[in-house]
């Protein structure tokens, strides 16, 4: 069979959205540095050594507002001189796996008849690389033909790439990512979640449901725990499994209280 050779770096530019993350780019800038033809790094009210860090790697730096996830990674896409991007948020990293996969794909013959190509994303929590449970594949398409694919879903988190419905390759190479430094990170991100899920039921019309606040972290639990072999991950997977329950308790539980609420009488 005939394979499309790629010599030099891949016709492909890497985009980054950052803010304050001059403890994480190093990694990630690394892992593409050498086999991709350009890397560009949008910085949004940087206040640390992100601009440096970025430009010592031979990254391309450009300042965008933010506008929220969806709409600034859109037109971060749009800095990119190639067709073909690979976007990478801060805190993530391309394996070895990876690199080697992206490479064979530019070399199908048919790559470039492909909408793009998704592959597993694998976290780093505590003492392990999560393998299990609700965490794990999170199959991700972030290598895309641009003008057949672009960010779409909720306006401030959540954001995910939406592409014309072409062909989509599976890649077997994990996505590496250092979502959580520790405990308090992961806590830290169970309330503004619950709000905008508060905003997403209401946007929907839908009202609290006591069943579904005592039935939905019950399976939330099960699938991720037991379903998903979530128990194979150690006591971190444990500790997700309960996690995910408790994030979506307070979700319901919130809804409850946004109205419900009411000033003591008398």
């Amino acid at each position: 069979m005939f394979i499309h050779r790629v010599s030099g770096p891949l016709p492909l530019s890497v985009v980054i959205v950052a803010k304050n993350e001059a403890r994480n780019l190093p990694r990630g800038l690394a892992s593409v540095q050498g086999w991709v033809a350009e890397i560009v790094v949008a910085l949004n009210d940087t206040t640390d050594a992100s601009e440096s860090i970025a430009r010592a790697a031979g990254a391309r730096v450009q300042h965008l507002p933010w506008r929220g996830f969806r709409d600034t990674k859109n037109t971060a896409l749009a800095l990119a001189s190639h067709s073909w991007v690979l976007s990478l948020d801060a805190d993530e990293e391309v394996s070895a796996a990876l690199r080697a996969d992206i490479i064979a794909f530019f070399q199908r013959p048919d790559f470039d008849g492909h909408a793009g190509a998704r592959f597993p994303r694998k976290v780093w929590f505590i003492d392990r690389w999560i393998t299990h449970g609700d965490w794990y594949p999170d199959l991700s398409l972030r290598l895309i033909h641009r003008d057949r694919a672009r960010w779409g879903g909720d306006e401030f988190v959540h954001e995910k790439i939406e592409w014309d419905g072409g062909p989509v390759a599976t890649l077997r190479g994990d996505l590496h990512h250092y979502s959580f430094p520790d405990i308090s990170s992961h806590v830290a991100k169970i309330t503004p979640f619950a709000d905008l899920f508060v905003r997403q039921q209401q946007a929907r019309g839908t009202r609290f449901s006591a069943a579904a606040a005592i039935a939905r972290p019950a399976w939330r639990f099960f699938r991720a725990y037991v379903i998903r072999r979530g128990f194979l991950d150690g006591f971190p997977g444990f500790y997700i499994a309960w996690a995910t329950a408790f994030g979506a308790f307070v979700r319901y539980s919130r809804m409850y209280e946004v109205e419900r609420t009411r000033r003591p009488s008398g």
